[in-house]
């Protein structure tokens, strides 16, 4: 879809069109709801037509999602990876990708089968809401930012009876659309060449081995990350949340596949349960989404107290030459700071980025620093 390289204007303005939209406004952006969340806006999950029907991504269906439709995903397993099912209660809606056709639990088929886009699969908005009893619309919105107008639309998954209008429903949830069109923005490649914009002038030092090793806290851009991150042939370490392991499974088998580190990320502060327990509960989170466990720690909120605790569970906590957290890596000026300081360092060099890595940000970082081979996983024993 077109890239949308304008700044986001202080006020965004969103107004509802009269016009029914049709399947021919294909190179619109699609913000997409489930009951009140807007949620998070990116090309790799963005709905689409195809054929005349409007296809959703079927990995949104986790976390809030689950929660606000009652709907869950179970993605396809190692032995078929081409099986797709939606499932509430004891009612499941599965897509056989190979045979391009869906059968429910009613004994019912039907030929408006899934899509595979890139690494997601879609499904049909339509067949998905009519099996589940939800509702859903799609709202055409005019899309101001800075004195241009571009169209898009309200994907808008709900419960029945929900209580808004879709117009209402836009005027109330206002702020959160701005917001994921101003992160959407912020995401994109700062021009509609294609080209990244490669800090000129900045390269990694030629000395011998010199690896480094980013680490980031995964969120809701952990898979524009992983596609900036595959397109360079990098890898990277991923600090996790408890929500995170509980609900992006997906994401999870994804990382452990393609090379990338897991770790945990725990909370000192928290007054229920300690370090080691965290610890302990983090890494069955892993081993349910992968089979498989982890030895990375980072610790929010602690000190070294907390830290000989993690180690004494036989944990490595993450110590960082340089902690980016605060300053960001969103675009090529940031990405040719963070080339001077990595400069500036002698031998290998751990960079904790925290959540503040954009997908823009990342890939002009990779691009400069021939990130191939020279930006690794971490290991527990480099932790």
């Amino acid at each position: 879809m077109k890239k949308r390289a304008a700044a986001l204007a202080l006020c965004l303005a969103l107004a509802l069109c009269l016009t029914p939209l049709t399947a021919e406004a294909a190179g619109s952006v699609y913000i997409t709801a489930a009951g009140n969340d807007i949620l998070p806006l990116d090309d790799a999950t963005m709905p689409f037509w195809s054929e005349g029907y409007l296809y959703v991504a079927s990995s949104i269906f986790t976390g809030q999602v689950n929660k606000a439709l009652g709907v869950a995903y179970l993605p396809g397993s190692v032995s078929n990876p081409n099986l797709c099912i939606l499932y509430a209660g004891n009612r499941s809606l599965m897509f056989d990708l190979n045979g391009n056709f869906a059968r429910d639990t009613d004994g019912n088929i039907t030929f408006r089968g899934a899509i595979r886009r890139g690494g997601e699969i879609f499904v049909p908005a339509s067949l998905v809401a009519e099996f589940f009893h939800l509702e859903y619309s799609v709202t055409p919105l005019s899309i101001d930012t800075s004195g241009e107008s571009s169209y898009g639309a309200l994907v808008w998954l709900r419960q029945p009876n929900f209580g808004l209008s879709e117009k209402d429903f836009i005027n109330a949830a206002f702020s959160q659309i701005a917001m994921r069109y101003e992160q959407y923005l912020q995401e994109q490649r700062p021009d509609s060449s294609g080209t990244e914009n490669i800090p000129q002038g900045v390269h990694l030092p030629a000395e011998s081995g010199k690896s480094v090793y980013l680490c980031l806290r995964a969120g809701n851009g952990a898979a524009a990350q992983l596609d900036a991150l595959d397109a360079y042939g990098a890898q990277a370490a991923f600090f996790c949340s408890p929500e995170f392991l509980e609900n992006q499974g997906d994401l999870l088998r994804r990382m452990t596949a393609t090379g990338h580190a897991v770790g945990l990320l725990v909370d000192a502060a928290d007054p229920d349960r300690t370090v080691a327990e965290q610890l302990e509960d983090g890494n069955a989170l892993l081993a349910h989404a992968t089979m498989g466990k982890t030895r990375l720690a980072s610790i929010e909120n602690g000190g070294e107290h907390h830290r000989r605790e993690a180690r004494e569970a036989g944990f490595s906590c993450l110590e960082a030459d340089l902690d980016r957290s605060d300053s960001g890596l969103r675009d090529g000026a940031q990405a040719e700071d963070l080339l001077r300081q990595i400069s500036a360092q002698r031998g290998d060099v751990r960079i904790w980025l925290g959540n503040t890595a954009g997908a823009a940000g990342l890939r002009a970082f990779l691009a400069a620093a021939q990130a191939e081979n020279r930006c690794l996983a971490l290991t527990e024993t480099l932790a």
